[in-house]
C-alpha cells in the first residue's frame, strides 16, 4: 500500500470517527439533559386546568432532575400566543409547551394566522390527559336538566350568554355548536381562565358556560353552579349521573386534552426520556386520585403515538369548527 493509500486510509478512519460520534450525539444528549432551568410555558393564565397539568409536571421532574423547572404562564388569543413562542424557541429541550386541543387542533381552523404552524412547528412528547367539559349555569335559572336547558335557550334566544377562555378554545365551540343545533344566539364572552368564568356565573355576570371538569365539577359539587350535561360522547366516571349531551344530539364530542410539545428538532432520544418521564409521573398514585377526583383520565404516551393523536383531533375539529358555522378571526 502506498504513501496515498495510506493517507486515504486514515481520512476515511477520520471520516469513520466523526460519523460514530454523530451517530452518539443523541443518546449523549439524553444523558446530560437537563443541565440548567427548564422553562415550561403554560399558554392561559395562572390557576386553570392547563396550569395544574403543567405544574404537576414541573414540581414532580425538579424533584427528580435537581434543576430548575419553571412554569411561565404565557397568555392570549385561545393559547396561541404561547404557542407561538415555544414553536420560535431553540430545539434544545430547554423550552416546553403544555399544548392543548386549543392550540393544536383547533386553532388552526379558527384563527387566520396563529404564528406557527401545529404540525410542523412542535415535537409533540406526550398526553398528559383527557377530559371533558361540563355545561354548568347559574343556579338561579329554571334549568335543572339538558331538555329544559335546550328549552331555555330556545325561549331565550339573543338574551344568554356564555363564558369561555377566548375564541377557539375547547370551552367555546360547544357555545357554538348549541347555537346551531337550536337555532339559537347567545352573547360569547371571552374570560383570561376557569376561574374567572366560574366567578362570572356565580356572580350573573354571565348565564353559563362549557368550562373543563377539572375547576367547573368542584364548583358544582359546591353549589356555586348547576352541572347540566358533560360535553363528551360519553358520561363521565366522576360525575355519573350527568348526562352527555350526545344523548341528545348524536355525535356530539368536545372533550378536551393537554399533552406535553417542544419545538421541532428536538432530539428524539431527549423526547424520549421526558415522555418517560410523563409516563411516570401521571402513573402514581397520588396524581391518579387528583386527576380522577376532577374527571381528568391520564393518558401517558411515546412521542410517536401523541404525533398521531394530534393528526387525528386536527382532522377531528376541523369538521366540528365546519359544522359550528364559526368563522375564521
Amino acid at each position: 500500500m502506498g504513501a496515498g493509500s495510506g493517507r486515504l486510509s486514515a481520512v476515511m478512519l477520520a471520516a469513520a470517527a466523526i460519523a460514530g460520534g454523530a451517530l452518539g450525539a443523541a443518546p449523549a444528549a439524553a444523558q446530560d439533559w437537563p443541565q440548567r432551568q427548564v422553562t415550561i410555558v403554560v399558554p392561559f393564565t395562572a390557576g386553570g386546568t392547563t396550569d395544574m397539568f403543567g405544574r404537576i409536571f414541573a414540581q414532580a421532574m425538579q424533584e427528580k432532575y435537581g434543576k430548575p423547572f419553571l412554569v411561565e404562564n404565557k397568555a392570549g388569543a385561545g393559547g396561541t400566543v404561547g404557542a407561538a413562542a415555544v414553536a420560535a424557541a431553540a430545539p434544545d429541550g430547554y423550552t416546553l409547551l403544555v399544548g392543548t386541543a386549543s392550540t393544536h387542533a383547533i386553532a388552526p381552523y379558527v384563527y387566520r394566522r396563529t404564528g406557527y404552524d401545529a404540525e410542523a412547528n412542535f415535537q409533540p412528547i406526550s398526553l398528559f390527559a383527557q377530559l371533558p367539559n361540563l355545561l354548568v349555569v347559574n343556579p338561579k335559572l329554571p334549568i335543572r336538566t339538558f331538555p329544559e336547558f335546550v328549552a331555555y335557550v330556545k325561549a331565550n334566544s339573543g338574551k344568554l350568554s356564555y363564558g369561555s377562555s377566548g375564541v377557539g378554545a375547547s370551552n367555546h365551540l360547544p357555545g357554538e355548536m348549541i347555537q346551531r343545533l337550536t337555532g339559537s344566539t347567545m352573547t360569547h364572552v371571552p374570560y383570561r381562565s376557569s376561574g374567572d368564568i366560574m366567578n362570572a356565573i356565580a356572580g350573573g355576570h354571565v348565564d353559563l358556560a362549557f368550562d373543563n371538569m377539572t375547576l367547573a365539577w368542584p364548583q358544582a359539587e359546591g353549589g356555586t353552579v348547576r352541572a347540566i350535561a358533560v360535553t363528551s360522547k360519553e358520561r363521565s366516571p366522576t360525575a355519573p349521573d350527568v348526562p352527555a349531551i350526545a344523548e341528545t344530539y348524536p355525535g356530539f364530542d368536545v372533550a378536551t386534552w393537554h399533552g406535553l410539545f417542544a419545538p421541532a428538532g428536538l432530539p428524539k432520544a431527549v423526547a424520549e426520556q421526558i415522555a418517560a418521564d410523563v409516563k411516570r409521573i401521571y402513573s402514581t398514585p397520588a396524581v391518579l386520585e387528583k386527576l380522577k377526583a376532577v374527571g381528568a383520565a391520564t393518558a401517558p404516551n411515546t412521542p410517536d403515538a401523541f404525533a398521531s393523536f394530534a393528526a387525528a383531533e386536527r382532522l377531528k375539529y376541523k369538521q366540528i369548527v365546519q359544522d359550528s358555522g364559526l368563522s375564521p378571526q
